[in-house]
């Protein structure tokens, strides 16, 4: 029959044995050194000088003085005296002045924290992740950078995000109180695509990129190009506005026919351009002009435009074209007018047109 136990080899009280209580006391102390075990440092090789009752290490390779052949062993001061503790495999260790868990595998004291993590189900930083976000994390900072080459690396960082096929969607979701108000990515296609929305619902797209051919599309884009379906009187004199009250197209209904003017949807920097025909009433000297203007009163510099040579009826042509600032709401209207005789502003071919650049 064994004298010790098989594990922890802590000493059995023997059947007839004197002084019992030496015995009990053993195991108790070498209970008290390895039950939730935690050792100040496992780097030593020798004995520190002033150690404290109850100190205990883990050996370091190399061992020397009272520690020689204990390498990798549990090294207990208790009662004025070193003790030495055989690991087994399977025993846990806390290492106070590196913060790390070690466990022994038999042979070596390892880290708990693997080098490798494969094929993990859930993993939470910070929260829980649940099956819908088997990765989540709750934290107020993120950081990848690349690994230089100095330390084995290549200087270059690529991020790569993989969908199964063209009609999946692969993308960036940007929530406030988890409401989505963009998406960033390839959506049913792969088209690239930066889509806002206001209610997590409705999604507009604001850029789209076609992957075969790089061309950029800003589908919002507030643009139009109108005209008059009927030709425009003016007198002598006077500047009139003309009467622009169809449009060939008016992406956000940007252009407000029934006002015969374009009403600035944002705040932005707009390119604006007409064309204004002639037709005669009684001759051909009309001086035709015309010029666009801001909010209804402002002539906007540049725009003006004159024709001060004879007239063809339905043939002498006056191009305007400028770029303004516009704050959201401000209206810019069309305008003509006829210095020497009065005339029409032809139908269908006067125009005005106008795009958001900026």
């Amino acid at each position: 029959m064994s004298d010790a136990t098989t594990h922890l080899l802590l000493p059995y009280i023997l059947a007839a044995q004197a002084q019992k209580h030496v015995t009990h006391n053993e195991a108790l102390r070498i209970l008290d050194g390895l039950v939730q075990l935690s050792v100040l440092d496992r780097d030593l090789t020798a004995p520190p000088a002033s150690p404290s009752d109850g100190d205990r290490y883990i050996v370091a390779s190399g061992a020397t003085g009272d520690w020689a052949g204990w390498d990798l062993n549990v090294a207990l001061w208790t009662d004025g005296a070193w003790l030495r503790l055989p690991p087994r495999t399977g025993w846990r260790a806390w290492v106070e002045d590196e913060g790390l868990l070690l466990v022994y595998d038999g042979a070596a004291w390892i880290g708990t924290t693997p080098a490798a993590l494969q094929n993990m189900a859930l993993m939470g930083l910070g929260t829980t992740a649940d099956a819908s976000n088997p990765f989540s994390a709750k934290l107020n900072a993120a950081l990848w950078t690349a690994r230089p080459k100095a330390e084995g690396g290549t200087g270059d960082l690529f991020y790569t995000m993989n969908k199964e096929a063209a009609g999946d969607d692969l993308g960036l979701t940007l929530q406030t109180g988890f409401v989505t108000k963009a998406l960033v990515g390839l959506f049913g296609s792969d088209r690239f695509r930066l889509a806002v929305s206001a209610d997590g619902s409705t999604f507009f797209d604001g850029l789209s990129v076609d992957n075969a051919t790089g061309i950029v599309d800003q589908p919002r884009l507030p643009r139009f190009k109108a005209y008059t379906n009927y030709d425009n009187y003016v007198g002598v004199g006077t500047w009139t506005k003309i009467a622009i009250n169809n449009t060939d197209y008016n992406d956000q209904s940007a252009f407000d026919a029934a006002n015969n003017r374009f009403v600035a949807p944002v705040d932005g920097t707009y390119l604006f351009g007409a064309t204004l025909l002639y037709k005669i009433n009684a001759s051909t000297s009309a001086r035709m002009s015309g010029r666009l203007v801001l909010n209804g009163t402002t002539e906007i510099r540049g725009s003006f435009g004159e024709i001060s040579g004879a007239h063809v009826s339905e043939a002498t042509a006056l191009w305007l074209q400028t770029m303004v600032p516009l704050t959201a709401g401000d209206t810019i209207e069309l305008q003509g007018n006829f210095r020497a005789a009065d005339g029409y502003f032809a139908a269908d071919h006067t125009s005005f047109w106008g795009a958001k650049i900026g």
